[in-house]
This record gives structure tokens, C-alpha cells and sequence, in this order.
């Protein structure tokens, strides 16, 4: 069966980010994919050294991603940027642990500017040769777009949930040998 991962790059309370990945992972279970998420803000991961091997839970994590055929990124925008919790992770992560892995990528902003975090994302996803699938979700002005912590913008919500179901199915198609992104019409 297809495995879809889920990281969250907030390490805030009732985070916006995590919400929203939890909403792209159920579509992706509902796609007829497993599903994780990786809650980077309740885990025990020391800032990355690469002169010390696995250190806290890095290397169940990075296992995690490694044997995931799908993983949804989500990260909050701080300073036009990803945040330093998901680089951080990413930094632990190796060409070899997102190698034919599908990716979707997913932001929240404060504000309305998503754009240069969703294209470091995607560059950083490149570098470690992962497919990340031409589909996005930034989300902008976050405080509109929840509400007591849950989504109430359908249109922010149906994106959401397209970008988990078709991380879902693109990687179900790549596992089973057929080309990226080939599989899907959206």
C-alpha cells in the first residue's frame, strides 16, 4: 500500500500548518493511502551537526520519509522563508531518504506573500531528488482562514485536499513503475 508522510515544520500550539496538513492527509487516506504525520514541534530533534551520527529520534524520522512513497511538507512562512524547525529536519534527510519519492508542498503565511517559501521548498526538494508535484497550497492570511483551529475557507480546504489526494495517487503511479505525474489528469 501507498504510504504518504506528513511533516510539520511548526513547532507552534494549534498550529495552522498542522491543521491544514492533517486536512491533505485524510484526503490522502480517503485516495486509498496509509498515512503519518511527523509533528517536528513534539519531537525530540537537536539542531543538526554533521559530524555526530543519528542524535534524539532523528534517525526513526528520517526512516519515516525514507520509506514513505509520498511526503507533504508544511512549513509556516517566517521571513519570506520556510521555517528553521523544517530545515532543520531537512538537513538531517539525504538524496538517498527522498530518491523517487513524490512531494507535495504546503505554506501558511501571516501574512499574504507565500511565494519565495513555497520555491525554496521546492529547490531544497530538488537538491535531495524528490518529485515535487507542480501543485501547491500557499495559504495566505492564516487568521482568515481558521477559525478555533479549523479551516473555515472552502476554497483553501478543497486545495488542501487535492494536494493530499494527489500526492497520493501520483505516488501509488511512481511505486508501480509508472512515470511522474503521469497518472493523474488535475
Amino acid at each position: 500500500m501507498t504510504t504518504v508522510v506528513a511533516v510539520c515544520g511548526s513547532r507552534r500550539d494549534g498550529s495552522h500548518t498542522k491543521t491544514a496538513l492533517e486536512h491533505a492527509l485524510a484526503a490522502a487516506e480517503a485516495a486509498g493511502a496509509d498515512t503519518d504525520l511527523i509533528d517536528l514541534g513534539a519531537v525530540d530533534l537537536p539542531l543538526y551537526h554533521p559530524d555526530e551520527d543519528a542524535q534524539g529520534e532523528s534517525a526513526e524520522l528520517v526512516r519515516r520519509v525514507r520509506d514513505a512513497d509520498g511526503v507533504i511538507l508544511g512549513s509556516p512562512v517566517y521571513h519570506g522563508s520556510y521555517s528553521s524547525t523544517l530545515k532543520n529536519f531537512h538537513d538531517y534527510c539525504s538524496g538517498d531518504d527522498y530518491e523517487d519519492t513524490v512531494v507535495g508542498l504546503l505554506t501558511v503565511a501571516g501574512g499574504s506573500s507565500y511565494g519565495a517559501t513555497l520555491e525554496h521548498m521546492r529547490s531544497t526538494v530538488r537538491n535531495v531528488h524528490g518529485w515535487a508535484i507542480p501543485q501547491q497550497v500557499g495559504i495566505p492570511r492564516a487568521y482568515d482562514q481558521f477559525e478555533d483551529g479549523e479551516l473555515v475557507e472552502d476554497g483553501i480546504r478543497e486545495r488542501i485536499e487535492a494536494l493530499g489526494r494527489l500526492v497520493a495517487e501520483h505516488a501509488d503511479a511512481m511505486s508501480h513503475g509508472q512515470a511522474p505525474f503521469a497518472a493523474c489528469d488535475d
